[in-house]
């Protein structure tokens, strides 16, 4: 699992910001990404997961996009598939 501090939009108002008595307006709001990889047999309850803890009913609560890894390999030991994991 990774975790980066990361900047987007959506639907969600931006930050603004005053600078010399002026007020700007910065579409970008901090965020926090996550990337998880695993297994097919721990997918749902990964998702579920994510659900029920990330879920405030509120706009930002982010998204959740599913895609397959082709192929994962651990440089140092150069395990493969699961193994590398």
């Amino acid at each position: 699992m990774y975790s980066m501090e990361v900047k987007g939009f959506g639907k969600e108002a931006g930050l603004a910001h005053t600078y010399r008595g002026a007020q700007y307006d910065v579409g970008f709001i901090p965020r926090t990404k996550l990337e998880v990889v695993v297994t097919e047999d721990q997918l749902e309850d990964v998702v579920e997961c994510i659900l029920l803890e990330a879920s405030t009913g509120e706009i930002g609560d982010g998204k959740i996009f599913i895609s397959e890894v082709e192929r994962a390999i651990r440089i140092r030991s150069r395990e493969e598939g699961a193994a590398a994991l």
